[in-house]
């Protein structure tokens, strides 16, 4: 069983938060989404922050299980705003907003993995901030297929 400093159990607590937060975001924004493609992704983007979440709540518990969400497979998107509508907007403003997210929780976590100690650990961080950036990657495709990153 590991045993985590004071300093890493600052950082974790910070984790831990922030992957409710992006859950709790990512259900909301599903909620809101108009188009159907971005409401699948945004659903299935907040079950892997759950998933990151019970990951980290294991490494908090001295455990270090595997962390990696599985989020390898980045699904393709039609266009489905093709004019500037309110609708479009919308989805529009929900991804930039959730863009940003997943910028700030990737830096929290190259943060972590530097002050980790265990190797195991740093990489539980570091697979977990994969998934982060392979999220923003999506919602970066899902937005340039819809004309809303310029």
């Amino acid at each position: 069983m590991m045993t985590l400093t004071q300093k890493e159990r600052d950082l974790l607590k910070d984790l831990v938060e922030q992957e409710k937060l992006c859950a709790d975001k990512y259900d909301k924004s599903a909620a809101k989404a108009v188009d159907p493609q971005l409401r699948g992704l945004f659903t299935q983007i907040a079950q892997t922050e759950r998933q990151h979440l019970n990951c980290l709540n294991g490494i908090d518990a001295g455990n270090v299980p595997a962390c990696s969400g599985g989020t390898s497979a980045h699904p393709t998107f039609s266009a489905f705003h093709k004019a500037e509508t309110e609708d479009k907007k919308n989805d529009c403003y929900l991804c930039s907003d959730n863009l940003t997210g997943e910028k700030h929780v990737s830096h929290l976590y190259d943060t972590c993995i530097f002050e980790f100690r265990d190797e195991q650990t740093r990489k539980a961080l570091g697979d977990i901030q994969k998934d982060e950036q392979c999220h923003g990657k999506m919602i970066y495709d899902y937005m340039q297929a819809n004309g809303m990153y310029n």
